[in-house]
């Protein structure tokens, strides 16, 4: 709370405030923190803590010059009926279904119950504004036209149920919708979306991803126990025809004593066989012209 003083003229001296509450046999307290104007003492400032609301709240304010003391006199004060909120902050617009708006803001006073608001707005092709009062945070437009830009502004007071007082805050920083405007609700709106296309899309896909591969993997396995691959015997035998040229008993390993135990250690004659001409045949054997006569068998020899 601020407490201000000489308004009409500035101060020539340095005053001093005093205050309690209920009576005057309360104990009076000092200012702790004076507002000043070029040096000079022009007001107070009350911290939350010091102020006690729905009591009688009293305040001395005076200065002593030249061995008088000047006064500025005061009178009983309720304080919640002194109460002047701060102005609407966070004035955000949706766009609902059927064509309808809804704004919401926010009050930096901290018992938002004890406040009623105002709302006024008009279009772009509107000449006057029309000013509502609402209970709550926030405010419904039922019916808007796309071809207009809405303009609205919103300010608070302490309601009937708190005090009764009539001093309203200032008029909130104003937000616009519609054609050819930029508003805070269509800023937030895409930068909504903007999020979810740049950082849900992809941790989505990536999830997707991961999981077709671990489905990918586990029916590989699966595929592999139902479907066992036929292994491919060749690679097997490379070093049979590439190392050894095809000789079975090194590439087997077989000793050079087993291998010459197989072969034969004994030698045959030759043996002729000729053919005769039946008896009653008169054509010699041979013909002593040409050849000599081949020679008589021999009884093949029994081996040794």
């Amino acid at each position: 709370m601020i407490c201000m003083w000489g308004s009409r003229e500035m101060p020539t001296v340095n005053y001093s405030l005093f205050y309690w509450y209920r009576n005057a046999s309360d104990k009076e307290v000092e200012c702790k923190r004076y507002l000043q104007d070029q040096g000079v003492r022009v007001g107070c400032y009350f911290e939350q803590n010091e102020l006690i609301q729905f009591q009688p709240f009293h305040v001395l304010i005076n200065a002593s010059v030249a061995g008088k003391t000047l006064e500025i006199p005061s009178e009983r004060m309720e304080l919640q009926d002194l109460v002047k909120p701060a102005a609407p902050v966070n004035l955000t617009i949706r766009n609902m279904s059927n064509n309808q708006l809804q704004l919401t803001w926010a009050s930096p006073y901290p018992r938002d119950k004890c406040l009623e608001h105002a709302v006024k707005y008009k279009s772009n092709k509107d000449t006057s504004w029309t000013e509502l009062s609402v209970n709550g945070d926030v405010f419904s437009l039922p019916s808007v036209d796309y071809e207009k830009s809405y303009t609205f502004y919103v300010r608070s007071k302490i309601n009937k149920y708190c005090g009764r007082t009539q001093f309203w805050s200032e008029w909130s920083v104003p937000v616009i919708w519609g054609s050819n405007s930029t508003s805070k609700g269509t800023v937030e709106e895409q930068l909504y979306w903007f999020g979810i296309r740049t950082v849900l899309v992809p941790i989505a896909s990536c999830l997707l991803l991961l999981v077709l591969v671990i489905l990918l993997v586990r029916m590989e396995r699966v595929w592999v126990i139902l479907m066992p691959r036929i292994p491919n015997p060749s690679k097997n035998f490379d070093e049979l025809f590439i190392t050894h040229n095809g000789n079975f008993q090194e590439w087997a390993g077989v000793p050079k004593d087993v291998v010459e135990s197989f072969k034969p250690n004994y030698s045959e004659n030759i043996c002729y066989v000729t053919e005769l001409p039946p008896k009653d045949s008169h054509e010699p054997l041979w013909d002593s012209s040409n050849h000599a006569p081949p020679p008589m068998p021999v009884p093949p020899v029994a081996p040794w």
